[in-house]
C-alpha cells in the first residue's frame, strides 16, 4: 500500500517523507516543482513523484491519486512572503483537504483510509474544553482578520471534525499541532498531549519539523498509535522545550 502525501516540498513535508522512506514504506507526491525535491527522491524506488498543482487536478484525477492508498497526508502551508500569504489561493489547506477527501470517499474502498493535516497549536479543538486566555482570544480575533492561513488552518479542521466527523466508513483523521516549529537535524525526545499545556501564544514550547515528520510517519505504520489518537488533535513538543 501507498501513502500519497502534498505538501511534501516543504519544510516539514520533506522531514515526514524522510521518515517514511526510512521505514521503506510506499510513496506518491504531488508537487508542482520537483526539482526542488532532493535528488535521492527521484532514484528512490519506494517513491512515486507526480508533478501537478493540486487543485488544478480534475476531480476525477484527484480520485485516480488517491486510490490504492492506505494514508493521505497533508503538510501544506503557506511562504512567508506578502503573495503566500495574502495572494490567492486563499483556502489551499481546507480545500485540499476537502477535495482529497472527496476523492477518498468516491472511491468507496473497502478499507478505511487514514487522513493526517498538520496544523497548529494556535487552533482549537472545539470538541474538547480548551480554555485560553482573554489575551489569546484577542490575539487569535486578531489573527483571523489579518492574516489568511490561520483561518484556513482553522477550517480545514472543522471540515474533518463535521464534515468527515468520527464514524465515516471511508476516513480517519487525525491533526497534528506542533507549536513553534523549528530546524533540527536529529529526531529528539517529544511528548504528544491531547491539548496544549502551555499557551500558543505567550508561552510557546518548540516542536522540530524533524520531530514532526517522525511522529506523523508513526501514526500511519503504528496501528497503536493510530488508534490512540484518530479522531483527535494531538499536540507536540520537544520535551527539552517543556522544562
Amino acid at each position: 500500500m501507498t501513502t500519497l502525501v502534498v505538501g511534501a516540498s516543504g519544510a516539514t513535508g520533506r522531514r515526514f517523507v524522510e521518515q517514511l522512506l526510512i521505514q521503506k514504506q510506499n510513496l506518491k507526491v504531488i508537487v508542482r516543482s520537483p526539482e526542488k525535491l532532493p535528488a535521492s527522491w527521484k532514484t528512490n524506488n519506494n517513491l512515486q513523484i507526480v508533478t501537478a498543482s493540486l487543485l488544478e487536478l480534475s476531480d476525477r484525477d484527484m480520485e485516480e491519486q488517491v486510490k490504492d492508498c492506505q494514508a493521505v497526508a497533508s503538510c501544506l502551508g503557506y511562504n512567508l512572503t506578502w503573495k503566500g500569504v495574502y495572494g490567492q489561493p486563499r483556502k489551499l489547506v481546507t480545500d485540499a483537504t476537502r477535495r482529497l477527501c472527496n476523492a477518498i470517499k468516491a472511491n468507496n474502498s473497502k478499507h478505511t483510509i487514514k487522513y493526517i493535516l498538520m496544523n497548529t497549536t494556535g487552533n482549537r479543538n472545539r470538541d474538547l474544553n480548551e480554555p485560553i486566555s482573554f489575551g489569546q482570544k484577542g490575539v487569535i480575533g486578531l489573527l483571523r482578520l489579518l492574516l489568511p492561513p490561520h483561518v484556513d488552518n482553522e477550517n480545514a479542521v472543522d471540515y474533518l471534525r463535521t464534515q468527515v466527523g468520527q464514524n465515516n466508513p471511508n476516513i480517519e483523521w487525525a491533526a497534528v499541532r506542533p507549536d513553534n516549529l523549528s530546524n533540527e537535524e536529529n529526531v529528539t525526545a517529544y511528548e504528544i498531549h491531547p491539548s496544549p499545556i502551555r499557551s500558543a501564544i505567550f508561552d510557546a514550547g518548540k516542536t522540530s519539523r524533524i520531530n514532526v515528520g517522525h511522529f506523523m510517519a508513526n501514526l500511519i505504520t503504528d496501528t497503536s498509535l493510530w488508534n490512540t489518537w484518530q479522531g483527535q488533535m494531538p499536540v507536540i513538543y520537544n520535551k527539552a522545550s517543556l522544562k
